[in-house]
Protein backbone atom coordinates (compact mmCIF):
# COMPACT_ATOMS: atom_id res chain seq x y z
CA UNK A 1 0.00 0.00 0.00
CA UNK A 2 1.34 3.41 -1.05
CA UNK A 3 0.02 6.59 1.08
CA UNK A 4 0.21 9.78 -0.37
CA UNK A 5 2.01 13.17 1.59
CA UNK A 6 -0.65 15.90 1.93
CA UNK A 7 0.26 19.69 3.26
CA UNK A 8 -1.06 19.72 6.90
CA UNK A 9 -4.59 20.00 7.44
CA UNK A 10 -5.90 18.29 4.55
CA UNK A 11 -6.67 14.18 4.69
CA UNK A 12 -4.58 12.27 2.60
CA UNK A 13 -5.68 10.73 -0.48
CA UNK A 14 -4.81 7.08 -0.42
CA UNK A 15 -4.12 4.88 -3.21
CA UNK A 16 -3.13 1.03 -3.85
CA UNK A 17 -2.96 -0.98 -6.73
CA UNK A 18 -6.04 -2.33 -7.78
CA UNK A 19 -4.98 -6.22 -7.11
CA UNK A 20 -4.51 -5.15 -3.20
CA UNK A 21 -8.62 -4.71 -3.24
CA UNK A 22 -9.25 -8.28 -2.38
CA UNK A 23 -7.67 -7.68 0.76
CA UNK A 24 -10.12 -5.49 1.89
CA UNK A 25 -12.87 -7.77 1.05
CA UNK A 26 -13.96 -9.21 4.43
CA UNK A 27 -13.80 -13.22 2.90
CA UNK A 28 -11.58 -13.27 -0.33
CA UNK A 29 -13.85 -13.46 -3.63
CA UNK A 30 -13.53 -15.50 -6.74
CA UNK A 31 -10.44 -14.18 -8.91
CA UNK A 32 -12.97 -13.81 -11.90
CA UNK A 33 -13.80 -10.05 -12.51
CA UNK A 34 -17.03 -9.61 -14.07
CA UNK A 35 -17.22 -6.76 -16.69
CA UNK A 36 -20.76 -6.73 -18.28
CA UNK A 37 -23.51 -9.19 -19.38
CA UNK A 38 -26.24 -9.64 -22.07
CA UNK A 39 -28.78 -12.58 -22.09
CA UNK A 40 -27.43 -15.89 -20.81
CA UNK A 41 -23.84 -14.82 -21.40
CA UNK A 42 -21.53 -12.73 -18.69
CA UNK A 43 -18.51 -11.51 -19.69
CA UNK A 44 -15.41 -11.39 -17.93
CA UNK A 45 -12.52 -8.54 -17.86
CA UNK A 46 -10.47 -10.64 -19.67
CA UNK A 47 -12.81 -10.33 -22.51
CA UNK A 48 -13.60 -14.25 -22.34
CA UNK A 49 -18.12 -14.84 -22.62
CA UNK A 50 -19.40 -17.36 -20.06
CA UNK A 51 -23.16 -18.85 -20.55
CA UNK A 52 -24.67 -18.65 -17.03
CA UNK A 53 -26.37 -22.14 -16.43
CA UNK A 54 -26.82 -20.49 -12.87
CA UNK A 55 -28.58 -17.41 -13.46
CA UNK A 56 -26.53 -15.08 -11.53
CA UNK A 57 -27.52 -16.70 -7.61
CA UNK A 58 -30.31 -18.42 -9.40
CA UNK A 59 -31.79 -14.86 -9.68
CA UNK A 60 -31.60 -13.32 -13.12
CA UNK A 61 -34.81 -14.60 -14.75
CA UNK A 62 -34.85 -12.39 -17.58
CA UNK A 63 -30.85 -12.87 -18.09
CA UNK A 64 -28.22 -10.24 -17.61
CA UNK A 65 -29.32 -6.86 -18.76
CA UNK A 66 -32.73 -7.31 -20.25
CA UNK A 67 -32.88 -4.01 -22.72
CA UNK A 68 -36.73 -3.32 -21.49
CA UNK A 69 -35.60 -3.75 -17.63
CA UNK A 70 -33.12 -1.49 -17.98
CA UNK A 71 -35.26 0.64 -20.07
CA UNK A 72 -38.00 0.31 -17.03
CA UNK A 73 -35.12 1.69 -14.22
CA UNK A 74 -34.04 4.56 -16.27
CA UNK A 75 -37.36 5.56 -16.72
CA UNK A 76 -38.62 4.93 -12.81
CA UNK A 77 -34.79 6.32 -11.43
CA UNK A 78 -35.94 10.12 -13.15
CA UNK A 79 -39.47 10.22 -10.97
CA UNK A 80 -39.20 8.55 -7.80
CA UNK A 81 -36.80 5.54 -6.05
CA UNK A 82 -38.01 5.02 -2.57
CA UNK A 83 -40.77 5.96 -0.66
CA UNK A 84 -41.34 4.70 2.96
CA UNK A 85 -43.51 1.80 2.63
CA UNK A 86 -46.54 3.28 4.87
CA UNK A 87 -47.10 5.32 1.36
CA UNK A 88 -48.40 4.26 -1.92
CA UNK A 89 -46.85 4.64 -5.33
CA UNK A 90 -47.94 3.68 -8.99
CA UNK A 91 -45.22 0.98 -8.89
CA UNK A 92 -45.98 -0.43 -6.18
CA UNK A 93 -49.43 -0.49 -6.56
CA UNK A 94 -48.96 -2.14 -9.73
CA UNK A 95 -47.11 -4.72 -8.04
CA UNK A 96 -49.42 -5.49 -5.66
CA UNK A 97 -52.34 -5.81 -8.44
CA UNK A 98 -49.66 -8.55 -10.65
CA UNK A 99 -49.04 -10.21 -7.57
CA UNK A 100 -52.69 -10.92 -6.38
CA UNK A 101 -53.56 -11.56 -9.91
CA UNK A 102 -51.05 -14.48 -10.71
CA UNK A 103 -51.25 -16.19 -6.93
CA UNK A 104 -52.17 -19.46 -5.99
CA UNK A 105 -54.99 -20.18 -5.16
CA UNK A 106 -56.70 -18.35 -1.63
CA UNK A 107 -53.19 -16.37 -1.25
CA UNK A 108 -54.85 -12.79 -1.36
CA UNK A 109 -53.20 -10.19 0.86
CA UNK A 110 -49.69 -9.09 -0.58
CA UNK A 111 -46.55 -7.68 1.35
CA UNK A 112 -43.75 -6.40 -0.07
CA UNK A 113 -39.49 -6.56 0.97
CA UNK A 114 -36.72 -5.52 -0.28
CA UNK A 115 -34.23 -8.04 -0.96
CA UNK A 116 -33.84 -10.81 1.25
CA UNK A 117 -35.46 -14.10 1.38
CA UNK A 118 -34.49 -14.56 4.73
CA UNK A 119 -36.75 -11.52 5.60
CA UNK A 120 -39.40 -12.89 3.75
CA UNK A 121 -39.67 -16.38 5.40
CA UNK A 122 -39.08 -14.91 8.72
CA UNK A 123 -41.95 -12.95 8.47
CA UNK A 124 -43.84 -15.69 7.46
CA UNK A 125 -43.16 -17.67 10.41
CA UNK A 126 -44.14 -14.52 12.88
CA UNK A 127 -47.20 -14.66 10.98
CA UNK A 128 -47.76 -18.18 11.77
CA UNK A 129 -46.92 -18.05 15.13
CA UNK A 130 -49.15 -14.83 15.75
CA UNK A 131 -52.14 -16.65 14.14
CA UNK A 132 -51.90 -20.37 16.02
CA UNK A 133 -50.39 -19.02 19.10
CA UNK A 134 -47.91 -22.20 18.73
CA UNK A 135 -44.26 -21.90 18.70
CA UNK A 136 -42.42 -24.61 16.74
CA UNK A 137 -41.50 -24.73 13.39
CA UNK A 138 -41.01 -27.91 10.85
CA UNK A 139 -38.68 -28.31 8.07
CA UNK A 140 -36.97 -30.39 6.17
CA UNK A 141 -32.96 -31.50 6.44
CA UNK A 142 -31.75 -30.33 3.61
CA UNK A 143 -33.90 -27.51 3.50
CA UNK A 144 -32.19 -23.25 2.63
CA UNK A 145 -34.30 -20.68 4.41
CA UNK A 146 -31.78 -17.78 4.46
CA UNK A 147 -28.93 -16.21 6.07
CA UNK A 148 -30.17 -14.90 9.37
CA UNK A 149 -29.79 -16.49 12.56
CA UNK A 150 -33.07 -17.59 12.82
CA UNK A 151 -33.44 -19.04 9.25
CA UNK A 152 -30.46 -20.54 9.61
CA UNK A 153 -31.37 -22.51 12.43
CA UNK A 154 -34.75 -23.26 10.63
CA UNK A 155 -32.54 -24.60 7.76
CA UNK A 156 -31.93 -27.73 7.94
CA UNK A 157 -27.86 -28.45 7.03
CA UNK A 158 -25.71 -28.38 9.98
CA UNK A 159 -22.79 -26.83 8.92
CA UNK A 160 -24.80 -23.75 8.82
CA UNK A 161 -24.99 -23.40 12.51
CA UNK A 162 -21.86 -24.70 13.29
CA UNK A 163 -20.07 -21.51 14.19
CA UNK A 164 -22.71 -20.11 16.05
CA UNK A 165 -23.58 -20.66 19.54
CA UNK A 166 -27.12 -19.22 19.60
CA UNK A 167 -29.84 -21.91 18.65
CA UNK A 168 -33.36 -20.61 17.77
CA UNK A 169 -35.62 -23.10 19.89
CA UNK A 170 -38.82 -24.85 18.45
CA UNK A 171 -37.19 -25.87 15.19
CA UNK A 172 -37.88 -29.74 14.50
CA UNK A 173 -35.94 -31.13 11.38
CA UNK A 174 -37.46 -33.83 9.38
CA UNK A 175 -36.59 -36.10 6.58
CA UNK A 176 -37.29 -34.61 3.08
CA UNK A 177 -39.06 -36.30 0.00
CA UNK A 178 -35.34 -37.65 -1.46
CA UNK A 179 -36.27 -40.51 -3.26
CA UNK A 180 -32.79 -41.18 -4.60
CA UNK A 181 -31.32 -41.87 -0.93
CA UNK A 182 -34.68 -42.46 0.94
CA UNK A 183 -34.03 -41.65 4.45
CA UNK A 184 -36.06 -44.74 5.35
CA UNK A 185 -34.54 -47.29 2.61
CA UNK A 186 -38.02 -47.42 0.54
CA UNK A 187 -39.02 -47.99 -2.68
CA UNK A 188 -41.44 -44.75 -3.76
CA UNK A 189 -43.87 -47.85 -5.62
CA UNK A 190 -44.60 -49.08 -1.70
CA UNK A 191 -43.35 -46.42 0.82
CA UNK A 192 -46.92 -44.58 1.33
CA UNK A 193 -44.78 -41.74 1.59
CA UNK A 194 -43.71 -42.55 4.95
CA UNK A 195 -42.00 -39.21 4.85
CA UNK A 196 -45.14 -37.19 5.10
CA UNK A 197 -46.35 -39.88 7.82
CA UNK A 198 -43.50 -40.10 9.50
CA UNK A 199 -44.08 -36.09 10.41
CA UNK A 200 -46.78 -36.92 12.52
CA UNK A 201 -43.98 -38.87 15.15
CA UNK A 202 -41.71 -35.84 15.08
CA UNK A 203 -44.47 -33.67 16.19
CA UNK A 204 -45.98 -35.82 18.58
CA UNK A 205 -42.40 -36.88 20.13
CA UNK A 206 -39.63 -34.32 19.25
CA UNK A 207 -41.92 -30.65 18.93
CA UNK A 208 -43.38 -29.27 21.64
CA UNK A 209 -46.57 -30.42 20.85
CA UNK A 210 -47.69 -26.84 19.45
CA UNK A 211 -46.68 -26.26 15.78
CA UNK A 212 -47.18 -23.06 13.82
CA UNK A 213 -45.71 -24.10 10.66
CA UNK A 214 -44.09 -26.44 8.27
CA UNK A 215 -41.97 -24.50 6.21
CA UNK A 216 -40.24 -26.08 2.78
CA UNK A 217 -39.42 -25.13 -0.73
CA UNK A 218 -41.26 -27.46 -2.91
CA UNK A 219 -38.15 -27.94 -4.26
CA UNK A 220 -34.70 -27.96 -2.93
CA UNK A 221 -32.90 -25.19 -3.87
CA UNK A 222 -29.72 -25.39 -2.15
CA UNK A 223 -30.04 -28.58 -1.14
CA UNK A 224 -29.72 -30.71 -4.24
CA UNK A 225 -32.37 -29.95 -6.18
CA UNK A 226 -34.64 -32.64 -4.61
CA UNK A 227 -37.83 -33.03 -6.71
CA UNK A 228 -40.65 -34.45 -4.24
CA UNK A 229 -43.09 -37.54 -5.90
CA UNK A 230 -45.71 -37.47 -6.74
CA UNK A 231 -48.56 -36.66 -3.99
CA UNK A 232 -46.18 -35.59 -1.43
CA UNK A 233 -47.19 -32.20 -1.36
CA UNK A 234 -50.55 -33.11 -1.13
CA UNK A 235 -50.46 -35.67 1.72
CA UNK A 236 -48.35 -32.78 3.02
CA UNK A 237 -51.43 -30.41 2.68
CA UNK A 238 -53.73 -32.65 4.29
CA UNK A 239 -51.63 -33.46 7.33
CA UNK A 240 -51.45 -29.80 7.81
CA UNK A 241 -54.88 -29.46 7.62
CA UNK A 242 -55.66 -32.17 10.02
CA UNK A 243 -53.32 -30.78 13.07
CA UNK A 244 -54.36 -27.45 12.40
CA UNK A 245 -51.16 -26.80 11.01
CA UNK A 246 -50.10 -23.54 8.21
CA UNK A 247 -48.16 -24.54 5.25
CA UNK A 248 -45.59 -22.35 4.12
CA UNK A 249 -44.07 -22.77 0.53
CA UNK A 250 -40.67 -20.95 0.02
CA UNK A 251 -40.88 -20.10 -3.84
CA UNK A 252 -38.01 -18.22 -3.44
CA UNK A 253 -35.99 -20.30 -6.28
CA UNK A 254 -39.02 -21.73 -7.50
CA UNK A 255 -41.27 -18.87 -8.41
CA UNK A 256 -41.95 -16.46 -11.44
CA UNK A 257 -41.24 -19.38 -14.20
CA UNK A 258 -38.52 -21.33 -12.93
CA UNK A 259 -40.25 -24.66 -12.85
CA UNK A 260 -42.18 -23.70 -15.49
CA UNK A 261 -45.25 -22.37 -14.00
CA UNK A 262 -45.58 -19.00 -12.51
CA UNK A 263 -45.17 -21.01 -9.43
CA UNK A 264 -44.46 -24.45 -8.36
CA UNK A 265 -47.37 -24.42 -6.14
CA UNK A 266 -48.95 -24.17 -9.59
CA UNK A 267 -46.81 -26.96 -10.50
CA UNK A 268 -47.70 -29.55 -8.03
CA UNK A 269 -51.30 -28.46 -8.24
CA UNK A 270 -50.88 -27.53 -4.15
CA UNK A 271 -51.75 -23.96 -2.22
CA UNK A 272 -49.90 -23.13 0.43
CA UNK A 273 -51.40 -20.84 3.71
CA UNK A 274 -47.88 -18.43 3.12
CA UNK A 275 -45.69 -18.21 0.31
CA UNK A 276 -42.30 -16.19 0.21
CA UNK A 277 -41.10 -15.12 -3.40
CA UNK A 278 -37.99 -13.10 -4.10
CA UNK A 279 -34.99 -13.65 -6.69
CA UNK A 280 -36.50 -13.90 -10.02
CA UNK A 281 -39.19 -11.66 -9.27
CA UNK A 282 -36.20 -8.75 -10.11
CA UNK A 283 -35.71 -9.67 -13.57
CA UNK A 284 -32.49 -8.51 -14.61
CA UNK A 285 -31.15 -9.07 -10.52
CA UNK A 286 -32.77 -5.87 -8.81
CA UNK A 287 -33.24 -7.06 -5.07
CA UNK A 288 -36.98 -7.78 -4.19
CA UNK A 289 -38.57 -9.97 -2.26
CA UNK A 290 -41.94 -10.79 -0.01
CA UNK A 291 -45.01 -12.57 0.26
CA UNK A 292 -48.41 -13.90 -0.37
CA UNK A 293 -51.15 -15.12 2.92
CA UNK A 294 -54.24 -16.06 2.80
CA UNK A 295 -57.11 -13.42 3.83
CA UNK A 296 -57.28 -14.93 7.11
CA UNK A 297 -53.80 -14.64 8.26
CA UNK A 298 -53.83 -10.40 8.03
CA UNK A 299 -53.70 -8.62 11.68
CA UNK A 300 -50.36 -8.66 11.94
CA UNK A 301 -48.87 -5.09 12.59
CA UNK A 302 -46.72 -3.53 10.34
CA UNK A 303 -44.10 -2.73 12.89
CA UNK A 304 -43.45 -6.17 13.27
CA UNK A 305 -42.09 -7.37 9.72
CA UNK A 306 -41.49 -4.33 7.98
CA UNK A 307 -38.51 -3.31 6.67
CA UNK A 308 -36.60 0.19 5.18
CA UNK A 309 -36.25 -0.48 2.00
CA UNK A 310 -39.58 -2.87 1.83
CA UNK A 311 -42.29 -2.21 -0.89
CA UNK A 312 -38.92 -0.26 -2.97
CA UNK A 313 -40.47 1.70 -5.65
CA UNK A 314 -37.70 1.22 -8.62
CA UNK A 315 -37.44 -2.29 -7.82
CA UNK A 316 -41.45 -2.52 -7.97
CA UNK A 317 -41.10 -0.92 -11.30
CA UNK A 318 -38.97 -3.68 -12.78
CA UNK A 319 -40.76 -6.71 -10.60
CA UNK A 320 -43.93 -5.31 -13.06
CA UNK A 321 -42.51 -5.19 -15.92
CA UNK A 322 -40.85 -8.63 -14.90
CA UNK A 323 -44.24 -10.52 -14.23
CA UNK A 324 -45.62 -8.59 -17.54
CA UNK A 325 -43.12 -10.69 -19.68
CA UNK A 326 -43.43 -13.77 -17.94
CA UNK A 327 -46.99 -13.44 -18.61
CA UNK A 328 -46.62 -12.99 -22.25
CA UNK A 329 -48.12 -15.95 -24.45
CA UNK A 330 -45.39 -18.68 -25.13
CA UNK A 331 -42.70 -17.41 -22.24
CA UNK A 332 -43.64 -20.13 -19.70
CA UNK A 333 -44.27 -22.87 -22.45
CA UNK A 334 -40.81 -22.16 -23.98
CA UNK A 335 -39.69 -22.80 -20.12
CA UNK A 336 -41.17 -25.57 -20.01
CA UNK A 337 -39.70 -26.92 -23.74
CA UNK A 338 -36.40 -25.85 -23.42
CA UNK A 339 -36.19 -27.15 -19.76
CA UNK A 340 -37.79 -30.83 -21.33
CA UNK A 341 -34.91 -30.33 -23.84
CA UNK A 342 -32.30 -30.19 -21.44
CA UNK A 343 -33.58 -32.62 -19.84
CA UNK A 344 -33.28 -35.09 -22.44
CA UNK A 345 -29.75 -34.19 -23.17
CA UNK A 346 -28.12 -34.72 -19.93
CA UNK A 347 -30.15 -37.79 -19.47
CA UNK A 348 -28.35 -38.92 -22.89
CA UNK A 349 -24.86 -37.30 -21.36
CA UNK A 350 -25.90 -39.14 -17.88
CA UNK A 351 -25.53 -42.64 -19.91
CA UNK A 352 -22.12 -41.74 -21.31
CA UNK A 353 -20.18 -40.52 -18.27
CA UNK A 354 -20.89 -42.80 -15.38
CA UNK A 355 -20.13 -40.28 -12.54
CA UNK A 356 -23.82 -38.31 -13.17
CA UNK A 357 -26.42 -40.04 -11.93
CA UNK A 358 -29.82 -38.88 -10.95
CA UNK A 359 -30.90 -35.78 -13.02
CA UNK A 360 -33.75 -34.32 -12.22
CA UNK A 361 -35.87 -31.16 -12.27
CA UNK A 362 -38.90 -29.32 -13.19
CA UNK A 363 -38.70 -26.65 -16.09
CA UNK A 364 -35.50 -25.23 -15.78
CA UNK A 365 -34.32 -25.63 -12.10
CA UNK A 366 -32.61 -29.45 -12.47
CA UNK A 367 -29.75 -31.25 -10.82
CA UNK A 368 -27.49 -33.85 -12.15
CA UNK A 369 -26.19 -36.22 -8.71
CA UNK A 370 -22.36 -36.68 -9.42
CA UNK A 371 -20.91 -39.91 -7.35
CA UNK A 372 -18.16 -42.10 -7.03
CA UNK A 373 -17.56 -45.44 -8.56
CA UNK A 374 -19.76 -47.06 -5.97
CA UNK A 375 -22.47 -44.51 -6.58
CA UNK A 376 -22.10 -42.44 -3.35
CA UNK A 377 -21.99 -38.62 -3.13
CA UNK A 378 -18.57 -36.97 -4.92
CA UNK A 379 -18.41 -33.66 -3.48
CA UNK A 380 -15.10 -33.04 -4.08
CA UNK A 381 -15.14 -34.24 -7.51
CA UNK A 382 -18.61 -32.07 -7.94
CA UNK A 383 -16.75 -29.08 -6.74
CA UNK A 384 -13.88 -29.83 -9.77
CA UNK A 385 -16.53 -29.89 -11.91
CA UNK A 386 -17.84 -26.51 -11.17
CA UNK A 387 -14.41 -25.25 -10.72
CA UNK A 388 -13.13 -26.28 -14.24
CA UNK A 389 -16.48 -25.27 -16.04
CA UNK A 390 -15.07 -21.65 -16.56
CA UNK A 391 -12.25 -23.86 -18.58
CA UNK A 392 -15.34 -24.70 -21.38
CA UNK A 393 -16.84 -21.01 -21.00
CA UNK A 394 -19.52 -22.30 -18.26
CA UNK A 395 -20.83 -20.59 -15.11
CA UNK A 396 -21.94 -23.32 -12.78
CA UNK A 397 -22.82 -23.66 -8.94
CA UNK A 398 -23.13 -26.71 -6.75
CA UNK A 399 -25.06 -27.87 -3.98
CA UNK A 400 -25.09 -27.31 0.02
CA UNK A 401 -22.30 -24.81 -0.50
CA UNK A 402 -19.92 -27.13 -1.95
CA UNK A 403 -20.94 -29.64 0.80
CA UNK A 404 -23.31 -31.19 -1.64
CA UNK A 405 -23.14 -33.37 -4.81
CA UNK A 406 -25.39 -32.01 -7.42
CA UNK A 407 -24.36 -29.94 -9.89
CA UNK A 408 -27.12 -27.39 -10.40
CA UNK A 409 -28.31 -26.19 -13.89
CA UNK A 410 -30.60 -23.06 -13.82
CA UNK A 411 -30.13 -20.78 -16.55
CA UNK A 412 -31.89 -17.67 -17.44
CA UNK A 413 -35.73 -18.36 -18.36
CA UNK A 414 -35.19 -16.26 -21.74
CA UNK A 415 -32.82 -19.48 -22.49
CA UNK A 416 -33.35 -20.58 -26.37
CA UNK A 417 -32.77 -24.06 -28.07
CA UNK A 418 -29.84 -23.30 -29.62
CA UNK A 419 -28.39 -21.84 -26.57
CA UNK A 420 -29.49 -24.72 -24.59
CA UNK A 421 -27.62 -27.21 -26.94
CA UNK A 422 -24.84 -24.98 -26.29
CA UNK A 423 -24.96 -25.43 -22.72
CA UNK A 424 -25.45 -29.66 -23.18
CA UNK A 425 -22.41 -29.20 -25.64
CA UNK A 426 -20.44 -27.83 -23.38
CA UNK A 427 -21.04 -29.77 -20.39
CA UNK A 428 -20.24 -33.01 -22.60
CA UNK A 429 -16.91 -31.33 -23.29
CA UNK A 430 -16.61 -30.84 -19.49
CA UNK A 431 -17.33 -33.91 -18.46
CA UNK A 432 -14.62 -35.68 -21.24
CA UNK A 433 -12.30 -33.49 -19.59
CA UNK A 434 -12.82 -33.70 -16.12
CA UNK A 435 -11.12 -37.25 -15.58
Amino acid sequence: MHVSMAPAGTTPSRTEPADDVVNHFYYPPDDFEADRGEGVYLYGKDGRRYLDASSGTFNLTLGYSHPEVVETIREQAGELIHVTSKFQSKPVNALVAALSQVAPAGLTRVHLKSSSGSDANEAAIKIAQHHTGNPDVISLFRGHLGQTMAMINASGAAFRRAPFPAQLPGVVHVPDPYCVRCFYRQQRETCGLLCVERVNDFIDYASSGRVAAVILEPISGNGGNVVPPDGYLQALRELCDERGILLVFDEIQTGFGRTGHMFASDTFGVSPDILTFGKGLGGSGMPIAGLLTAEHLTGLEGHHINSTFGANVLASSVAVKTLEIIRRPGFLENVRAVGAHIMDRLGELAARHAFIGDVRGRGLMIGMEVNDADGHPDPGFTNHLAARGMDHGLLLRTSLYGFGNVLKVRPPLIMTMEEADELCDRLDRLFADAL
